[in-house]
């Protein structure tokens, strides 16, 4: 298996939806109920959200086969958005890939650190790749209490 990562373009836009629609309504049922899960991701893909939402992100799409199956975006500032792999390719090391990607990306256009908002699925993952954990948060999606994590992880400069 050949793990592809190729720029995230606003023609992913479907793509992307399905990725992050399935990532939670399925990847995350073991942290968050349905009503969490809702609450996150809506009751349907909102294509026409994410259409407009990729017109102003940066970042990165991990294909098999020429198949999307995961995605992360990231800003100048270092900050992840936005990180998704589709369930049933959860394990497969393609988090990891996107993450070394966009890890190569902030480095090039000077960012010193990188940080995210992790979600309780999230978090192990980013703790296995060298993140540390800097408080914990709750957030309102729809009235509905969300628990994430701040995180943040130093860039290490090659001189």
């Amino acid at each position: 298996m050949t793990i592809e990562i190729r720029p995230l373009h606003v023609g992913d836009f479907a793509d992307v939806g399905r990725i992050f629609f399935c990532a939670i309504y399925e990847g995350t049922r073991h942290v968050y109920t349905l009503d969490e899960r809702r609450a996150w991701a809506g009751p349907t893909i909102n294509l026409d959200h994410w259409k407009d939402r990729l017109q102003t992100l940066t970042g990165f799409i991990a294909e098999i086969n020429e198949d999307p199956v995961g995605f992360m975006t990231i800003d100048k500032s270092g900050y992840i958005d936005l990180s998704f792999v589709s369930p049933s390719c959860a394990g497969q090391g393609i988090g990891g890939a996107l993450l070394k990607r966009v890890e190569l990306w902030a480095s090039e256009n000077g960012a010193s650190e990188l940080s995210t908002a992790a979600s309780l699925a999230a978090q192990p993952f980013f703790e296995k790749h060298g993140w540390q954990v800097l408080d914990a948060e709750i957030v309102t999606r729809h009235g509905t209490a969300l628990k994430r994590f701040q995180m943040r992880k130093s860039l290490q400069s090659a001189s």
